[in-house]
């Protein structure tokens, strides 16, 4: 075996239940060939069955899900609890996350009427259905099938403690506060690089039970939802603003990147801790 060029080790661990809400901080997670297990399994979407997120509606950053064995509790302020078992659902439905047309399962009025109280409008909660493969573009995979659930996108999404300080490095000299990690989303936190080092990774090999191979294929641009405080739904520029003045990224027609998204070569139903050794190779 030759010697990799590059060793990390996963710092910290996150999934999404409800794709644009609060995530939830994981010790271990098990891996699935869409990525995260329940990640991103559900998501809101108005009366015309369309995704609504963050980027529309910003108390969504303050609804935070919290996994027990065989629910997901939400909690947002000044709303009960509202439970979600996770093997349950009501009425097929038809939705759309981007220009995906996606079966999905509708998980009811109770959970319609709580979005739809805490949110401000007429909004329903959706369950993906699992039988359902939404592919990553082939593309940028290079013509691996790396299916998704309600991600934007791509099964994962990688990035490093190196890369935040760098960013809050540049916020201090600017005179802003620093962020954390949690305003990217990243499913997957690698220390040990330095920063940006995950753009440059080929295949990332994470020594599980049994060896986990991951692709680096595209680097995430930025919507606004960096800006947003996810402690209080406020968003304020700086974050954005700052990205711009050093993170144009050629790759994506120019736009500002921070992470990158990733697919799951090998290692389904294996299981990712924190603290796991990750080695890689420049990818040059």
């Amino acid at each position: 075996m030759s010697t990799p060029e590059v060793t990390a080790r996963i710092a910290r661990l996150f999934v999404y239940p409800v794709k644009s809400c609060a995530g939830v901080e994981l010790q271990e997670a098990v891996l699935t060939d869409a990525g995260l297990d329940l990640d991103r399994a559900w998501m809101v979407v108005d009366d015309q069955g369309e995704f609504v997120s963050q980027r529309e509606l910003p108390r969504m950053a303050l609804i935070r899900p919290q996994l027990k064995h065989h629910e997901v509790i939400l909690r947002a302020p000044g709303m009960l609890a509202l439970h979600l078992a996770i093997d349950a659902v009501e009425a097929p439905a038809q939705v759309r996350v981007w220009d995906d047309a996606v079966p999905a399962f509708d998980m009811g009025g109770v959970a319609a009427q709580w979005f739809t109280d805490f949110l401000g409008q007429p909004l329903r909660l959706v369950r993906f259905d699992p039988d359902h493969r939404r592919l990553s573009n082939l593309e940028w995979t290079q013509g691996v099938e790396a299916p998704n659930q309600f991600s934007d996108g791509y099964p994962l999404l990688v990035a490093s403690t190196a890369s935040l300080e760098q960013l809050n490095a540049k916020l201090a000299a600017a005179g802003h506060a620093p962020v954390g990690i949690e305003r990217f989303r990243p499913n997957i936190v690698l220390e040990g690089l330095e920063a940006h080092d995950e753009d440059r990774l080929a295949n990332l090999i994470i020594a599980a039970t049994e060896p986990v191979e991951l692709r680096p294929v595209k680097p995430c641009p930025r919507c606004p939802i960096p800006d947003i405080d996810p402690a209080t739904a406020v968003s304020s520029p700086e974050v954005g603003d700052t990205l711009r003045t050093y993170r144009s990224d050629e790759r994506v027609g120019g736009a500002v990147t921070f992470g990158m998204n990733a697919i799951v070569i090998r290692g389904d139903d294996q299981t990712l801790r924190v603290g796991q050794a990750v080695e890689a190779d420049w990818n040059f």
